[in-house]
């Protein structure tokens, strides 16, 4: 036994500090073994060893140990003398006072003297650990604790205070009354570490009571730049409802106006007024104390803390105008280099706000290129993000992209690429055609997944089509023996069934392959043979009259009930083989056979805008536990004056009194008895006054930044006067009077102002006169740019065309078709027209040549381009001055425009003496080309390479012309290079996009049906450019 023994204290002493006291093999007893040394030292008055003894408690509570047979001795702990030791006490009483809360109570004395330890640590760390004390008869104790805390001078202790009320009130929800009062004297805080907790304290307590926001909703906006990370994220959230409550949708208008143009205009035009709103902004005037509470926010966009920055962000998105949401763009995009965890959740809220906004993130479009090493979650939101930000400009990109997603070993993932591609076509009527054919070829691929979605998508896009689809049905049969996906065999079949009409030999054959396999099939693909075979049996009974009975007596006994009530309900319509006719039997084609409208292929997180962004419920795409609802804006705004607050603080009277003596002394009242000598007087000082005036404005731009300088700096005296304040109340009252009547009789100090005098400030804490920053917040500038047009557009500043000499010389035999830029009565006179003569090409720019004419009696002087208005990426280089044109005269002139490979139309403004003229060159598709010359083998190699989606077909009929009447009109279309063939009656065109040098080839078989294909990257040009051919040669 003694042997044993040995060992078992050997065994406990080469343990470590953090094994020591947990029960192992040995038995409990080596567990109250370990504890007992840390009860000796705790009971020790060493305060050394009592401090090592709380240390390695500690540490096992880190730890995850359970050390709660210690706690009797750590209470004792409380009365030691040292500072460290009672923090260490406190950390673990916080621990499990609410597990050991009989042995809590008997300490609840010693609590409350903690409350008046000098420390302010000792004092937090008290109230902490009686708020964590979950019984209700010290619920009196607490109160009063609460109360006596949120009055201590240390702005540490009232932030403890404010996360005890949320525990009081969870504990005695009677209490509430009370807690709102302190709620909202901790608002009042003007301490940035209180106000984050105290906003916390106020939404888990009393979020509806609006009423004790107003008076501090000017000075959060202030103080949030200042608070800490976890307050900033409460402020903003609270602020946020606040704004949606108390201001009206700075939107609305604005949604009325656009609504109002697209009925007006065509979708291009909508589509510009958009772009414009993003870039100029929103057409009505904020509200001051929204734009207030914006311009606070917005520098937190560059905070380190991902949730500060998506706080903001869902700020922006429910509360401000259109053309701000932009601002939070590159703020959510750097998060996307955060971790993975982060990255999932702003991947969700740019979902969400792509789906809405498709504009914001077009720029971004390479960051959501999904990568190697993207897990399926991250993989899925990044092709939801395409999609949704696809538009005609940037498909062919996109679909380059798809087309490698299809074939990754990611079977979800790649199932969801050919559900991308089938919105996209449905969404952007030009490539439609493009994603059908590719579809089509997935089909014939291995994975069964992939081909499973393809003809689920191909079924859902033949639906939105009115073409002929019985060639598309033909081949999609012939996959019922090789596809195994259930969805995608039922979809099979419902095509069939739903185009019978069109298929009548098709359908009898399919369903007697699908009554031999009937036993064997899903049940979603049986509900589909049942209807296949009703709807069969209405077109044409005579070839089924065996088949149908046979398929109706198999799904008579299935285990389904749902197929068993089909088969009955088909059964009782079209009583096949029954002697007595249903008097259903007439209405059996508007069951079975009725139009069915097209499918909406939209984006799953629309949604999720019903959610607030960045909330748990937005994530969940469901209501979670104690969501509440984003309120609706107001549609009138409720009074903003009970927002201002009066400042009555002694610094506030002493600037008053002083600006009431300096009005008293400046401001000489004229008497009953005045003489003309004071009038000269008056005379002389306002003509001194116009003087003084004259020289200030001349100084004023050299006053100005010591002017600014001034400002500030009497702003911080007013502020520190203002924070100084409540400790010189504390002074006696004689005190306050002298240094009252010094402020008084002090002269105001003398000023330089302008003619238009400022009014004078009002005592509130903010003055909304004119837009400002708030106080402790940056306000955003906005550069004024003073960029010329030669450096925005590099090379194509020094394209200027002189009417004399510099330039390329544009003949008018060059000019192909000319297009009137002004008409004379528009111009005043003047009278411009251009054309595309296709020579002087510079690289990406298309050369335009512009005719001037003057059709007046007189000169025309001073014409020139003003007033450029570009998007989309294009590039304009105008032409110099013209310093006149002489009556009936005409000069020609050259610019050159790189319109980006896009059709977005380059606006510009044409000055001259007879006024100012808004003009609009928008290319033909064929000029945005230039020619390639290219070999037959390197054109078929080529073409080889720009097959599946890059290729759009098309034919039309041949009206008597020959290849060479056909080669002219292609050239004359588009601007192309004849590709010399070896086989007859086969023409071959090359080309290249003028910006981005895309490969675009061009391939006509002549016969008496024109048979046409275009291969392109660019799929967009492509299927307009085969548009124009095939309507050129049909005129």
């Amino acid at each position: 036994m003694a042997g044993m023994g040995a060992f078992v204290a050997q065994y406990d002493n080469n343990r470590g500090p953090d094994q020591q006291g947990t029960p192992g093999f040995m038995g409990s007893n080596l567990f109250f073994k370990g504890h007992q040394t840390l009860k000796e030292q705790l009971q020790s008055m060493k305060d050394k060893e009592m401090l090592e003894a709380m240390r390695k408690i500690v540490e096992m509570v880190a730890k995850g140990q359970d050390v709660s047979d210690l706690f009797p001795d750590v209470v004792k702990a409380v009365v030691s003398k040292s500072t460290e030791v009672k923090k260490l006490v406190y950390m673990y009483l916080v621990r499990y006072a609410e597990e050991q809360q009989d042995l809590a109570l008997l300490s609840i004395s010693t609590f409350q003297k903690g409350l008046k330890d000098p420390n302010q640590l000792i004092r937090a760390s008290a109230l902490r650990v009686l708020s964590s004390i979950r019984v209700q008869m010290i619920v009196p104790i607490m109160m009063l604790a609460i109360k006596d805390s949120v009055s201590d001078l240390s702005p540490y202790v009232r932030k403890t205070a404010a996360h005890a009320i949320p525990k009081l009130y969870s504990l005695d929800p009677d209490q509430g009354e009370q807690l709102i009062d302190v709620v909202e004297k901790l608002l009042q805080d003007k301490t940035t570490l209180v106000a984050g907790s105290a906003v916390m304290a106020f939404e888990q307590l009393c979020p509806s009571r609006i009423d004790l926001i107003h008076k501090n909703y000017r000075r959060l906006c202030a103080i949030v730049a200042d608070i800490d990370e976890w307050g900033q994220c409460a402020v903003i959230n609270m602020l946020t409802r606040y704004a949606r409550t108390q201001f009206v949708d700075p939107n609305r208008k604005t949604e009325e106006k656009d609504s109002d143009e697209e009925t007006s205009e065509d979708s291009e035009d909508s589509e510009e007024n958009f772009m414009n709103s993003l870039q100029s902004g929103p057409i009505d005037a904020v509200d001051p104390d929204l734009r207030l509470l914006l311009q606070a926010c917005r520098p937190l966009l560059q905070s380190r803390n991902s949730a500060v920055v998506m706080q903001v962000a869902q700020l922006f998105y429910h509360c401000a105008p259109e053309g701000e949401i932009v601002h939070v763009v590159k703020a959510l995009i750097r998060l996307l280099k955060s971790k993975r965890e982060t990255q999932v959740i702003v991947l969700t809220n740019i979902t969400t706000m792509s789906a809405k906004y498709r504009k914001l993130f077009e720029l971004h479009m390479k960051s959501f290129f999904v990568n190697a090493s993207d897990p399926t979650n991250v993989r899925l939101l990044k092709l939801e993000i395409l999609t949704n930000i696809a538009t005609e400009t940037n498909i062919s990109v996109l679909l380059r992209e798809f087309q490698t997603y299809v074939y990754s070993s990611d079977k979800e993932f790649a199932a969801a690429t050919v559900h991308a591609i089938g919105r996209c076509a449905a969404e952007i009527s030009e490539v439609t055609d493009v994603c059908m054919h590719g579809l089509m070829n997935l089909i014939s691929t291995k994975d069964d997944t992939v081909v499973g979605e393809s003809v689920i998508v191909i079924k859902k896009l033949l639906q939105m089509q009115a073409s002929d689809k019985s060639g598309i049905i033909k081949r999609m049969t012939r996959l019922l023996t090789t596809v195994t996906v259930p969805l995608a065999r039922a979809s099979i079949l419902w095509l069939v069934g739903e185009y019978v009409e069109k298929v009548p030999k098709l359908a009898p054959d399919v369903l007697r392959k699908m009554a031999k396999s009937f036993a064997d099939e899903e049940d979603i693909v049986k509900l589909q043979i049942l209807n296949l075979a009703a709807k069969a049996w209405i077109v044409n009974n005579k070839k089924i009259t065996l088949l149908v009975p046979y398929i109706l007596a198999q799904a008579k006994y299935d285990l389904n009930y749902d197929i068993r009530d089909r088969e009955r309900f088909i059964r009782k319509v079209l009583c096949p083989n029954s002697e007595n006719p249903s008097p259903l039997e007439k209405y059996a084609k508007k069951f079975f056979m009725t139009s069915k409208p097209p499918p909406n292929l939209r984006s799953t997180f629309k949604n999720r805008d019903e959610y607030q962004l960045g909330s748990l419920s937005h994530m969940l795409n469901s209501n979670a536990i104690g969501y509440q609802p984003l309120p609706s804006f107001p549609e009138v705004a409720p009074d903003s004056s009970v927002r201002t607050v009066v400042d009555t603080s002694w610094a506030a009277q002493a600037r008053e009194s002083r600006s009431s003596s300096a009005s008293a002394t400046n401001h000489k009242t004229k008497g009953f008895y005045s003489s003309e000598g004071d009038t000269d007087e008056e005379d002389s000082d306002e003509e001194d006054s116009d003087s003084e005036d004259e020289e200030s404005d001349s100084e004023e731009e050299s006053d100005e930044e010591s002017d600014e300088e001034s400002d500030e700096d009497s702003s911080e005296e007013e502020d520190s006067n203002e924070e100084e304040s409540d400790k010189e109340e504390d002074e006696s009252s004689d005190e306050d009077s002298s240094s009252e009547e010094e402020v008084v009789k002090k002269p105001p100090p003398k000023t330089k102002t302008s003619k238009k005098a400022k009014p004078a400030a009002t005592a509130t804490l903010l003055d909304f006169d004119e837009p400002s920053a708030p106080p402790n917040v940056t306000a955003p500038t906005v550069p004024q740019s003073s960029v010329t047009l030669d450096e925005l557009l590099g090379d194509f500043g020094t394209m200027s065309v002189d009417p004399a000499s510099s330039g390329p010389n544009y003949s008018l035999d060059s000019v192909r078709v000319t297009h009137d830029l002004l008409h004379r009565m528009s111009g005043g006179g003047l009278a411009v027209q251009y054309s595309f003569p296709r020579s002087g090409t510079i690289s990406g720019a298309v050369p335009i040549s512009l005719v001037l004419n003057n059709t007046t009696d007189q000169p025309i002087t001073d014409v020139k381009v003003d007033d450029i208005d570009l998007k989309g990426g294009v590039e304009f280089s105008g032409f110099d001055s013209i310093p006149m044109i002489s009556p009936g005269q005409s000069t020609q002139v050259g610019i050159n425009i790189n319109f980006n490979d896009t059709l977005q139309p380059a606006k510009f403004t044409l000055c001259s003496s007879k006024g100012r003229f808004p003009c609009k060159i928008q290319p033909p598709v064929g000029e945005l080309l230039s020619p390639f010359v290219v070999i037959e083998s390197d054109f078929d190699s080529m073409k080889g390479k720009l097959s599946g989606m890059h290729e759009v077909t098309g034919e039309c009929g041949n009206c008597g012309k020959d290849p060479g009447t056909i080669s002219q009109l292609v050239s004359e279309t588009a601007a192309t290079s004849i590709c010399f063939s070896a086989e007859t009656n086969c023409l071959k065109f090359a080309s290249k996009t003028a910006a981005q040098e895309k490969t675009l080839l061009i391939t006509l078989n002549v016969g008496e049906i024109i048979k046409i294909s275009v291969n392109s990257e660019a799929v967009v040009l492509g299927s307009m450019i085969l548009k124009d051919i095939i309507k050129v040669i049909e005129a």
